[in-house]
């Protein structure tokens, strides 16, 4: 049975027989949601952070995207002052 939250780990729709592996999309997804995954690792062993079947860079740039999408992106503007 696959998880519903689609979160990352041996559960994930990914991890079954036949599935393509997680691509842009769901990396972004994963990015995301990583605050709140993070929390629930802490308790739950069976829950990833990190799709492990992924399909390599556009998996990776989609979770970098999220993970700055959920930390406010670097859109603070850094005064300097003298």
């Amino acid at each position: 049975m696959t998880n519903i939250l689609a979160i990352a780990g041996p559960n994930s729709q990914y991890q079954q027989p036949d599935a393509k592996p997680a691509g842009f999309w769901a990396g972004l997804w994963h990015g995301l949601i990583l605050p709140l995954t993070f929390l629930i690792r802490l308790f739950n062993p069976n829950v990833g952070i990190y799709e492990t079947n992924n399909n390599g860079r556009w998996y990776d740039f989609g979770f970098f995207l999220g993970l700055s999408a959920s930390f406010g992106g670097g859109s603070q503007t850094v005064y300097i002052y003298r």
